[in-house]
């Protein structure tokens, strides 16, 4: 078997094996260990063996569940939700207030847990029922904490980008500065979603929450304090080079523990939910991290990329048109396949052909992140949709992803607008790392 079939079977098998449920970590191991058996038989333990070793010591990769703990903490510490009561106090008075407030809220907190899930199943305790309690439409409301979630893997610290840095041996520095303002950017343009569904439609929005005095609204932006403290020492360090990402992260951890601790919520209980959804978590990214570089060298010893590369540069493509393509290839895989799985398949096929062309593989970075987002409020897999569901029970799964829509069109426009500005996406990095 020449090795192109043994390439194709094995993308076939690992899409076998994905649509019936097996995880995409063992999935993408068992597809590439069978193929790298098939070309090379006594390589193919030592290979996954020695993929798994080497990115269980990989010590960038701490960074995961460090932050991963920092935002569990932020959890049960209650800093989540001071951070929704200020972003209530100041927005929540406005036509659409209530969920302008939930973006707001998942924005913060994303740039504390770096996790989608986490940011949407957190904020949505806390955002739905006030939303609900002031009859807000539930595919408004809804789709906003789905949406919203999202950002967790955009704003720094984002686990995304750190699968990404890791797959593509990019910065992680880098990435992560690099998110800042595309994140601002599309939290803003989220708010502006929500403004236009509840102008065009105002009874998705039919009541909005009294107006507090400045002294209220002052006090609930002080005890949310504790999370912008937290905030601006990681990622503000990180920018003015006063500690590596890494660094970042044990010093976040470490404050978001003080702080638990100074509040008076470091029980056994606590504690024991903390450290298992860290582990949980921390789990899940590995699992798919050691399947991903066993795959990763699969593809390698098929030549696949080589050869895809080759066919790019003779059919006279320019960088920016295969960046496109890309993206809305993305966008069509991101209905049927969960993002982590877009990105740790689609990486090594690429990135060959992106450099090959001069691509910015940091400014692709951005743009990738945020099409994997467009595919976790996606129908019909949607995760965050799912996980909506879950804090939501009586509200229908086709109401929620009704609800989606505009904030899957804001995506779509900020995706476009970082595709025409590039320095959208590297002027902090490139003003930091020069």
């Amino acid at each position: 078997m020449d090795r192109e079939t043994i390439a194709a079977t094995g993308f076939i098998a690992l899409f076998v094996l994905l649509f019936i449920r097996v995880p995409v970590g063992l999935a993408m191991m068992i597809a590439g260990g069978l193929g790298i058996y098939l070309i090379r038989p006594p390589a193919a333990m030592p290979v996954i063996a020695g993929e798994i070793f080497g990115e269980a010591s990989n010590f960038p990769l701490t960074i995961l569940p460090l932050f991963i703990l920092m935002g569990n903490l932020a959890g049960v510490s209650g800093m989540s939700r001071d951070l929704y009561d200020a972003a209530h106090g100041w927005f929540g008075h406005l036509k659409g207030g209530l969920a302008s407030a939930t973006i707001v809220g998942c924005a913060g907190f994303s740039a504390l847990s770096g996790s989608s899930l986490a940011a949407a199943l957190t904020m949505g305790r806390v955002s739905l029922p006030e939303m609900q309690r002031y009859n807000y439409d539930n595919g408004l409301a809804t789709g906003a904490v789905a949406a919203g979630g999202t950002l967790g893997i955009l704003i720094p610290p984002s686990a995304g980008f750190v699968v990404y840095a890791i797959l593509t041996e990019e910065s992680i520095g880098r990435l992560f500065m690099a998110g800042v303002l595309p994140g601002i950017l599309l939290t803003c343009m989220f708010i502006v979603a929500i403004w236009i569904v509840v102008t065009l439609k105002p009874a998705k929005a039919p009541k909005a929450a009294a107006r507090e005095d400045m002294g209220v609204r002052l006090r609930k932006l002080g005890r949310a304090g504790w999370i912008i403290g937290i905030i601006l020492i990681t990622i503000g360090g990180i920018y003015a080079g006063a500690f590596s990402a890494i660094e970042a992260a044990g010093i976040g951890a470490l404050l978001a523990f003080l702080v638990t601790l100074l509040r008076g919520c470091v029980t056994w209980q606590n504690m024991k939910e903390v450290t298992s959804s860290t582990l949980s978590s921390t789990g899940t990214v590995f699992l798919i991290l050691f399947g991903a570089f066993v795959f990763k060298t699969f593809v390698g010893f098929t030549g696949l990329p080589i050869k895809m590369t080759g066919w790019v540069e003779a059919q006279g493509y320019t960088g920016m048109q295969v960046v496109i393509a890309v993206l809305l290839m993305f966008m069509v895989l991101g209905t049927f396949l969960e993002g982590f799985a877009i990105l740790v398949l689609a990486v090594p096929l690429i990135q060959p052909i992106l450099e090959s062309l001069g691509v910015d593989m940091i400014w692709f970075g951005v743009l990738m992140v945020i099409v994997l987002e467009m595919a976790l409020i996606s129908p019909p897999v949607g995760i965050n949709v799912f996980v909506v569901k879950g804090i939501a029970p009586g509200v229908p799964l086709g109401t929620i992803f009704r609800g989606i829509w505009p904030f899957w069109i804001a995506m779509a426009v900020v995706v476009a607008i970082v595709l025409s500005v590039p320095d959208i996406a590297l002027l902090l990095p490139n003003s930091m790392f020069g």
